[in-house]
C-alpha cells in the first residue's frame, strides 16, 4: 500500500542484461527460460550475473545493471539521483519511464510521468516542432484542447519560435533539448523525470530549466526526479538524494548529505609511498611521504566543488637536527595540459602553518578553492626559509589528483565554466 503522500514507490527493482550479442543469448538459453516459465519456475539465469563494474573483467556473461533498488518519493519532492557513469542511473530512469521493464521488482506510481532522457526522445524527425508538441502531449494522455492551451508557453520557453514549423530533423541537439524540456515541463505531468540531457543546453537554458523545475516543485507541487553529474545543481535543486554504485543504492538522505557521501566515496588514494619516489629534487633534509585532502567536515575526499574550503594534511620525515618550523610549503594544481592553474603557499595563506613534529604531520588550509571544473594533478614543494635565500628541501610532481566540480561560487545563479580560464578562440591555445 502507498500512503497518500507517496507518489512513486520502487520495490526491489532489478535489471539484468546479457553482454555481447544482441538478444537474450543462445538458443539453449532461450529454451531453458521457456521451459522454466511454462513449469512456473524462476528464470534460471536470474541466479547468475555480476555487478555492473565496467573497470573489472568478470567471469559471467550476465550483469546486473540494477540490483534490489527500493525507495519512495513523496508528492512535490525533488529527488536527485547521482553516481558515476555506469552506476545504473539512466537504466533506473528508463524503467521508471516505462521505456523498458524491470527484470524483477515492481514500480507503483500515481499520475502521469513525463521523461526527458535523451536528446529528442519521443520526437518524430519528419514532423515539425509544433506537431511534435501535440504528439508528446497525446502520449502523456492530454487532450488536444489542453495541449493547445499551453502551446504558446511551450514555444516561448523553448526559444524555438522561428523553427516551430520546421521538421525536427533539422534542429540542433540543443534546440531539441529546449523543445523537449518545454514540452515535458509545461504539459503538467505529475512526475517529471530529467536525465543529464540538460547538459547539452547552453548555460542560459540550463539556468531557465533549473528555475522551472524549482517552480514545478515549489509552486505547483509536482514531483521531479533529476539525474546530474553537476553537484551544485543537485544541492540547489533537490531536497533528497540517492547515490547509486554498481547498480545498488549506497546512500539515501538529504541532497547535501548525498552529495557529500558521493564525493567521499569517490576518494581514491592514488599515492604510492612518496618516501620511495626517486623522481624528486631537494636537499633531502625534509621529505614528503604522504598527503591527504579533507573537506570542511574533515572527511577524506578527492573531489571538491569550486569555492570549497580544502584541508591539506601532509606526512613528512626529516633529519633530527632540522627545524621544521622554518619551512614554506607550496601546493600546486596543474590542469590537464600540465600548466600551473594555482599555487597555494603557506606563508601567503591565512593562519599559521600547523606543524606537529611528534606525529610528523603538517596541516594547511586553503580557504577557497576557486578553480574551474577539471581534474588537477598535485605537486608539492617545500623551502627552507632563511635570511638571504630559500633553498628547495623537497620537490615532487604528480603526487595525487583532485577533481573540482562546477559550482555557483559567487551565489549569482551561474555555474562557473569548466576547462580554459578565458573565452578565446581555440587558435590562441595551440
Amino acid at each position: 500500500m502507498m500512503s497518500e503522500e507517496v507518489i512513486l514507490k520502487v520495490e526491489k527493482v532489478s535489471k539484468q542484461y546479457r553482454l555481447g550479442i544482441i538478444g537474450t543469448g543462445t538458443l539453449s538459453h532461450d529454451l531453458n527460460r521457456f521451459f522454466a516459465k511454462i513449469r512456473g519456475k524462476e528464470d534460471p539465469f536470474l541466479k547468475i550475473g555480476e555487478s555492473n563494474d565496467r573497470a573489472t573483467k568478470g567471469n559471467s556473461e550476465y550483469v546486473w545493471a540494477l540490483k534490489d533498488i527500493s525507495f519512495e518519493v513523496k508528492r512535490g519532492e525533488v529527488l536527485g539521483i547521482i553516481g558515476k557513469n555506469g552506476a545504473g542511473k539512466s537504466t533506473l530512469l528508463k524503467i521508471l519511464s516505462k521505456v523498458t521493464g524491470p527484470t524483477t521488482g515492481a514500480i507503483k506510481s500515481r499520475g502521469r510521468i513525463a521523461s526527458l532522457l535523451e536528446v529528442g526522445t519521443g520526437f518524430h524527425p519528419e514532423m515539425t516542432g509544433k506537431e511534435n508538441i501535440f504528439l508528446n502531449g497525446a502520449i502523456l494522455g492530454m487532450t488536444k484542447k489542453e495541449i493547445a492551451s499551453k502551446l504558446d508557453e511551450i514555444v516561448s520557453f523553448s526559444g524555438c519560435e522561428r523553427y516551430i514549423e520546421t521538421p525536427v530533423k533539422r534542429y540542433s541537439s540543443g534546440m531539441k533539448v529546449r523543445l523537449a524540456f518545454a514540452v515535458a515541463a509545461f504539459l503538467e505531468p505529475d512526475i517529471l523525470v530529467v536525465d543529464e540531457v540538460l547538459a547539452v543546453g547552453d548555460a542560459e537554458f540550463q539556468k531557465k530549466a533549473i528555475g522551472k523545475m524549482q517552480d514545478i516543485s515549489n509552486s505547483e507541487g509536482r514531483t521531479v526526479l533529476f539525474v546530474s553529474h553537476n553537484m551544485g545543481a543537485v544541492k540547489s535543486l533537490c531536497k533528497t538524494g540517492v547515490v547509486l554504485e554498481h547498480g545498488k543504492i549506497m546512500f539515501t538522505g538529504s541532497a547535501e548529505k548525498a552529495v557529500n557521501y558521493y564525493i567521499t566515496s569517490e576518494r581514491k588514494n592514488s599515492l604510492s609511498n612518496l618516501a620511495l619516489r626517486k623522481d624528486r629534487i631537494g636537499s633531502g633534509e625534509f621529505k614528503f611521504v604522504g598527503i591527504t585532502f579533507k573537506n570542511k567536515e574533515g572527511l577524506e575526499v578527492n573531489q571538491f566543488m569550486s569555492g570549497d574550503k580544502v584541508l591539506v594534511e601532509i606526512d613528512y620525515v626529516k633529519n633530527p637536527e632540522f627545524d621544521a618550523s622554518r619551512i614554506i610549503m607550496s601546493v600546486i594544481f596543474r590542469d590537464n595540459l600540465k600548466q600551473i592553474a594555482a599555487s597555494f603557499l603557506s606563508d601567503e595563506l591565512p593562519g599559521e602553518l600547523q606543524i606537529d613534529e611528534t606525529s610528523g604531520k603538517i596541516n594547511l588550509e586553503i580557504p577557497n578553492l576557486y578553480l574551474r571544473s577539471e581534474r588537477y594533478e598535485i605537486s608539492l614543494i617545500s623551502f627552507n626559509r632563511r635570511a638571504e635565500m630559500e633553498d628547495a628541501l623537497d620537490v615532487i610532481d604528480d603526487v595525487t589528483y583532485i577533481n573540482v566540480l562546477k559550482a555557483d561560487v559567487f551565489n549569482v545563479g551561474n555555474l562557473n565554466r569548466e576547462g580554459f580560464y578565458a573565452i578565446m578562440p581555440a587558435k590562441y591555445y595551440t
